[in-house]
């Protein structure tokens, strides 16, 4: 079950991230017992190798912007280190009404903005804006993942396609690279704490990096519009869960 939900978080986070949606709840119902931040932790180990995978596919087909992920990742691996140290403290149950209307937000964006991320948009990198795209993906974004995870390629994906103007391809290809730096981040405090499982989660990495490869390439061969496809059903997802698990 776990391999099974490995390959289909790699597949889903190539194309438009929300991997964890798969991947992490799957590590929660096999071991009810284990605290959160031990699947957490596994969650990233899994899904470091995915992104790397996906972002390794990507560079040499798509257009990632290295000049805008390079120093977000780097911002991105501090932050998402904050973010796991402070996941034993702040319980996510507060932040999940804060996260539906976020997601909702960006479903609303990319339904009524029908040409949003289809083709690369004509924007005008300013100084400020150029620091936007590196600092909500590298500072908010990244700790965000480093607290809870789920969501955050989608994040990723959404910023750069209304900040830069990138179609959405090019954005799930610039996302993965910081990505891979947010997962690295948690990982490497989760490790130190002692809360990763390592024999499950180095089998997890190799069927994620499986997935991603497959989605990096079905993305690239299938463009901006299948991209959209799976962005709204992984939105709605997305949604859907965090409802479940605030209400039921």
């Amino acid at each position: 079950m776990l391999l099974a939900a490995a390959v289909a978080a790699g597949w889903v986070d190539a194309v438009v991230g929300g991997g964890g949606l798969i991947q992490l709840p799957v590590l929660l119902l096999v071991n009810p017992g284990q605290p959160v931040a031990t699947a957490l932790a596994t969650n990233k180990l899994g899904s470091i190798a995915g992104t790397t995978s996906a972002a390794i596919a990507y560079a040499r087909k798509a257009k990632p912007d290295v000049r805008v992920a390079v120093p977000a990742s780097v911002l991105a691996l501090c932050c998402a280190a904050g973010g796991a140290l402070c996941a034993s403290a702040i319980s996510s149950d507060v932040l999940k009404p804060v996260i539906m209307v976020v997601l909702l937000t960006v479903a609303a964006i990319v339904v009524l903005k029908p040409d949003l991320g289809r083709v690369p948009r004509l924007v005008l990198r300013t100084r400020r804006r150029l620091a936007a795209a590196v600092l909500v993906p590298g500072v908010a974004i990244a700790f965000y993942d480093g607290l809870v995870g789920p969501g955050t390629g989608t994040f990723l994906v959404v910023a750069f396609t209304t900040l830069l103007g990138m179609d959405f391809v090019d954005a799930s290809a610039t996302s993965k690279i910081i990505n891979a730096g947010t997962n690295l981040g948690a990982l490497v405090v989760f490790a130190a704490q002692g809360h990763v499982l390592w024999a499950v989660g180095l089998a997890m990495a190799v069927c994620n990096a499986t997935g991603a490869q497959l989605g990096a390439r079905m993305a690239i061969r299938h463009g901006a519009g299948f991209v959209r496809v799976i962005l709204l059903c992984v939105v709605g997802a997305l949604v859907l869960k965090l409802a479940y698990e605030q209400f039921a």
